[in-house]
């Protein structure tokens, strides 16, 4: 029986294990696959990856028992209906199981229930282990633009349960702050959170929402090893939302910040790449800056604490944390107008009349 700590949040609670026989034999009975079997890492879901005996490669995924089984179905169905709208677009693909079905349904006697997928398995280098490039950058700012272009019209009745990571829900990661031990760091996170509740949250209801991917930080996205500027794979729909559109970019550019004398750069030119593939409108560029340091406090937030909670899987947990504590002390010496006043100006737009 599922702990009702645990059915409430599934990051507070460790998903159970699945060995990489028992991974290999399900595969088998359900989607016809002999395969050598490898763990891979997950935040909630338990991974693995396949190598099938004629070569080919997938990736098989176990989600958290906590996690309501219509969140998996969103995210596969959400895939296949990118496969149709833009099929250029570097992302896995949904296989079905032998019933036709693009989730399996798994419950047993001694197991709490789970869904089974299985992908593609896309090649490519770790863009964190790539070297980088405006090209590059631009490419990937392009990418994510038609992402969500693809995902426009896309509705599922999952898209509107409440998920962690969702930025409009950044005000909740507030108790979690007492778990920043530096007093200093602590403050900063507070101001990050109070741009968020005076500025964005009030203003995310008029904004245009959709589905949206939700979490295009690094380690999410493939490269060419052949031509690191060419984007080979978008990764991870786990964390997919219905919510402004705006979100989706707030997130990857947050990721673009780097601590410097001028840290909001790179996050200003990926902005006008997406904008000249998919505009964005003057009221999501005022709030878009504070959106991006709303998506450091909750990496902060959330990842100090789950790596407290669970140590055997902190270097996962926190592999973005310092880089993110960096970025946010250099977010938090900009003034707001500075940035909004650049981020319209990237994109064509007049700076007057903001206050």
């Amino acid at each position: 029986m599922i702990d009702q700590d645990c059915a409430q949040d599934v990051l507070a609670c460790a998903s159970p294990d699945i060995g990489e026989a028992q991974a290999a034999q399900l595969a088998r009975r359900h989607f016809g696959i002999d395969a050598q079997v490898r763990r891979l890492a997950g935040e909630r879901d338990r991974n693995f990856h396949l190598r099938a005996d004629d070569g080919r490669e997938y990736v098989l995924k176990f989600s958290h028992p906590a996690e309501d089984a219509r969140v998996a179905d969103f995210q596969a169905r959400a895939l296949r209906h990118v496969e149709q709208a833009d099929p250029g677009l570097p992302v896995q693909r949904v296989l079905l199981a032998n019933d036709g079905e693009p989730c399996v349904w798994l419950q047993t006697p001694d197991a709490p229930p789970r869904v089974l997928r299985l992908f593609t398995y896309l090649p490519g280098l770790p863009l964190p282990d790539a070297p980088r490039s405006a090209a590059q950058r631009d490419n990937l700012a392009r990418t994510l633009a038609r992402l969500g272009l693809a995902l426009r019209g896309f509705t599922h009745p999952a898209g509107q349960l409440d998920l962690p990571w969702d930025i409009q829900r950044t005000d909740e990661v507030a108790p979690l702050l007492a778990h920043v031990t530096d007093p200093a760091r602590r403050a900063l996170a507070e101001r990050g959170l109070a741009r968020f509740v005076n500025h964005a949250k009030p203003a995310l209801p008029g904004l245009r929402a959709q589905a949206i991917h939700n979490d295009l930080n690094l380690y999410n996205v493939l490269v060419d090893p052949a031509d690191p500027d060419r984007i080979a794979g978008i990764l991870d729909f786990g964390d997919m939302v219905q919510a402004p559109l705006v979100n989706d970019l707030a997130v990857a550019a947050s990721y673009q910040l780097e601590p410097g004398d001028d840290a909001l750069a790179p996050a200003v030119a990926f902005t006008a790449a997406y904008h000249a593939v998919s505009p964005l409108t003057p009221a999501e560029l005022d709030v878009l800056f504070d959106l991006m340091v709303a998506r450091l406090v909750m990496v902060v937030a959330i990842g100090g604490w789950r790596a407290a909670r669970y140590p055997e899987n902190s270097a996962y947990i926190l592999r973005n944390n310092a880089v993110s504590w960096a970025r946010l002390q250099a977010c938090d010496g900009i003034a707001r107008d500075a940035a909004r006043q650049r981020l319209r100006a990237a994109c064509g737009f007049e700076s007057c009349g903001l206050q």
